[in-house]
């Protein structure tokens, strides 16, 4: 098989723990896109966050995409057009915050360039700062201070009772929002359909290319779906046993350069 699109996870798939791409899969990322696969980053990221590794990757020089908020916003690199966006119903903002805050947990979302987030200095909120390379602005009366429009809200927590939350929200808000964990202590709720997988469906039709034709790597609960979809889903080595479970290809961690052997093997095949 002649694979076009290659998509990737950010965070425990393309970027090591330090968050940074190794000299060796960026060197297979660029021979990918020289030979006219294109990349695709898919992340729970917002796109601020996810810009820096498309501009080091030069996506825009490669017709590269970012689908960002596990899908909710897909970018062309290439043009900048906005090819895909669902947002988040404000109505239901106020009730996540108050199952968070009754879970005694924090809840954040994305405004500008920044985090706006119940607690600023909750270690989780911090992590995910450090991830996105974002500034953190505290809101004391969250539901009131965010600005419409939004894509999602994340709710962070020990892992432990965020799963417990996690299916209490999945039962008490059925049908108007997906909630699903990203890490074992980050919830996404998100607008109904969107999921990675359903996002990547819409790009490749519109793009003429088949799911038989994708590669795509990962490594999280998120990933799960995309992984089952494309012809070729593979799951990183530090992936949990459910998702190596969904793959077709188990390949090396995200710190031995698991991006890197995959494209040798099936796209440069070294």
């Amino acid at each position: 098989m002649a694979y076009k699109m290659i998509v990737l996870d950010l965070d425990g798939t393309l970027t090591n723990e330090k968050k940074e791409i190794t000299p060796k899969t960026y060197d297979a990322l660029m021979k990918a896109q020289e030979l006219g696969v294109k990349v695709v980053l898919a992340s729970g990221r917002p796109t601020f966050g996810i810009m820096p590794l498309a501009i080091q990757l030069h996506l825009a020089d490669h017709d590269g995409y970012i689908l960002a908020y596990n899908g909710g916003k897909i970018i062309s690199c290439h043009t900048g057009e906005t090819i895909y966006n669902k947002v988040l119903a404000p109505e239901l903002v106020p009730i996540l915050y108050d199952e968070a805050k009754a879970a005694g947990m924090e809840i954040l979302t994305y405004q500008g360039e920044g985090i706006a987030a119940t607690r600023k200095k909750d270690k989780y909120v911090l992590h995910e700062a450090f991830i996105n390379k974002m500034p953190v602005e505290q809101y004391d009366d969250f539901p009131r201070q965010v600005e419409f429009p939004i894509n999602k809200c994340l709710i962070v927590g020990d892992p432990k009772p965020l799963h417990q939350l996690e299916l209490r929200l999945a039962t008490k808000m059925q049908g108007r929002i997906l909630v699903y964990r990203s890490s074992g202590f980050f919830l996404e709720c998100v607008p109904i359909g969107i999921e990675k997988s359903q996002s990547l469906a819409r790009l490749i039709a519109s793009l003429g290319i088949t799911r038989q034709e994708m590669i795509a790597i990962g490594d999280g609960y998120n990933d799960k779906g995309m992984i089952e979809y494309a012809g070729l889903g593979v799951a990183m080595a530090n992936a949990s046993t459910e998702v190596q479970d969904a793959a077709d290809y188990i390949t090396y961690s995200n710190e031995e350069d698991g991006v890197a052997h995959v494209i040798e093997k099936f796209i440069l095949k070294k």
